[in-house]
C-alpha cells in the first residue's frame, strides 16, 4: 500500500496563501493518479484537484479554479497544492490521495490510498 504524508497546512487569514505537500513512499510507481480533497465540519469531502503523474493533465473543481494550483515533482514523489488567494469557506482538513488506474475522475472511491490529512484554517 502506498504510504501518503502531508504537510505545509497552517493558519492563514483571507487572501493569503499556503502550500500543501503530499509525499509518497512504497509502491510509489504503481501511482497513476494523485488528488487532493477537503472536508469542512458539517460537510462531506470533496474532491479539489487531481493530477496524472505520467502525463501532468490536471482537473480543478470549479470553487478553487483559477486560484489553485496542483503540481508533482517525480523525482521526490511528492505533489503539491499552491493555493491562493483564500477564503474563509477553503477551511477544511485537506487530504492526499493517489490510486493506479485511469485519471479521469475526482470520485474518492476511485483513490485507493490516503494520507492522513492535514488543516488549513482562513480567517476572516
Amino acid at each position: 500500500q502506498v504510504q501518503l504524508v502531508e504537510s505545509g497546512g497552517g493558519s492563514v487569514q483571507a487572501g493569503g496563501s499556503l502550500r500543501l505537500s503530499c509525499t509518497a513512499s512504497r509502491y510509489t510507481y504503481s501511482i497513476n493518479c494523485m488528488g487532493w480533497f477537503r472536508q469542512a465540519p458539517g460537510k462531506e469531502r470533496e474532491g479539489v484537484a487531481r493530477i496524472n503523474t505520467a502525463g501532468g493533465t490536471t482537473y480543478y473543481a470549479g470553487s478553487v479554479k483559477g486560484r489553485f494550483t496542483i503540481s508533482q515533482d517525480n523525482a521526490k514523489n511528492t505533489a503539491y497544492l499552491q493555493m491562493n488567494s483564500l477564503k474563509p469557506e477553503d477551511t477544511a482538513m485537506y487530504y492526499c490521495a493517489a490510486h493506479r488506474g485511469y485519471c479521469y475522475t475526482l470520485q474518492e472511491t476511485a483513490f485507493s490510498d490516503w494520507g492522513q490529512g492535514i488543516q488549513v484554517t482562513v480567517s476572516s
